[in-house]
């Protein structure tokens, strides 16, 4: 939502602002500018970039239009359903645990929690080191090492999206100029027309220039950088997770581990002590 807000302050301000000092708007669709600027930057892009970044450009747009997934809410049941897994594994021993992890469409657990439930990623990621700890694992350094593996795959491969865009919005001023300077050469192999088509042929080349620059700063640039900004808030709720599992491992009580999971939400979505206490208190 602010980002479309603030697509449209952009284009307010500087549309508007041209417009009220007497610039006539006509003068800038430039159709051909365009396609050069567009066409090369997604040209660029695909040749620089693997399959799955080009695919995922589709998620980074999309991240960036809708803000971060996950709520407080979210993190309420994440820490809920953890603490009654855990709970259950204290009392009754890991084995107790594997009807939930490998059945979870039949768990009364999960069940409880739908927001969490429903999202097979949070919940794949949760229930392969449940998994682990049932089959036997039982040293928290290792499995600290192997969670932080994989933590830096799943960062790495939302990084290089957020990236690719940024480098998209980059290119957008230099093909801007490549724009212009080819509008120039138009012009200059025009030197017999009037004066007033020389002109407006000069103008359509300085749009180049400018629309590189106004895309790159005004609308590209800062998607990608709200891309960014998602995925690392969206992968937060990851990092609570592996605090859960990790504490649980070194033999916490369940309502420490919760604590010690809590304390890794970022201030802007983290419930307060209390509030947990009064959500595992039912």
């Amino acid at each position: 939502m602010f980002v479309v807000i603030g697509i449209v302050i952009v284009l307010g301000c500087v549309f508007g602002a041209y417009a009220s000092h007497g610039g006539e708007l006509g003068v800038l669709w430039q159709p051909s500018e365009f396609i050069i600027i567009f066409g090369a930057g997604i040209g660029g892009f695909v040749v620089g970039n693997p399959l799955h970044i080009i695919k995922g450009a589709g998620k980074g747009f999309a991240a960036a239009l809708k803000g971060p997934t996950y709520t407080k809410a979210h993190y309420v049941e994440l820490l809920s359903m953890m603490f009654e897994l855990f709970r259950l594994a204290k009392q009754k021993g890991a084995i107790a645990l594997e009807p939930h992890v490998e059945n979870p469409d039949s768990s009364d657990i999960f069940a409880r929690y739908p927001k969490v439930a429903k999202d097979h990623h949070l919940t794949d990621f949760l229930r392969d080191y449940l998994r682990m700890i049932t089959l036997g694992t039982d040293n928290a350094n290792e499995m600290e090492t192997v969670l932080d593996a994989e933590l830096d795959a799943h960062h790495k491969s939302d990084h290089e999206i957020s990236a690719a865009l940024a480098a998209l919005a980059d290119s957008f001023p230099a093909i801007g100029i490549v724009a212009a300077v080819l509008g120039v050469i138009h012009t200059m192999g025009s030197m017999d027309q009037p004066p007033e088509v020389l002109g407006h042929m000069i103008g359509a080349a300085l749009v180049g220039t400018f629309a590189g620059i106004f895309l790159c700063y005004g609308i590209f640039g800062p998607i990608a950088a709200a891309c960014g900004k998602a995925f690392e808030a969206d992968a937060r709720i990851y990092e609570v997770m592996k605090a859960g599992i990790v504490g649980f491992m070194q033999g916490y009580a369940p309502a420490i581990v919760i604590e010690m999971a809590r304390k890794s939400i970022d201030h802007g979505k983290r419930p307060s002590f209390y509030d947990m206490e009064a959500v595992l208190a039912k």
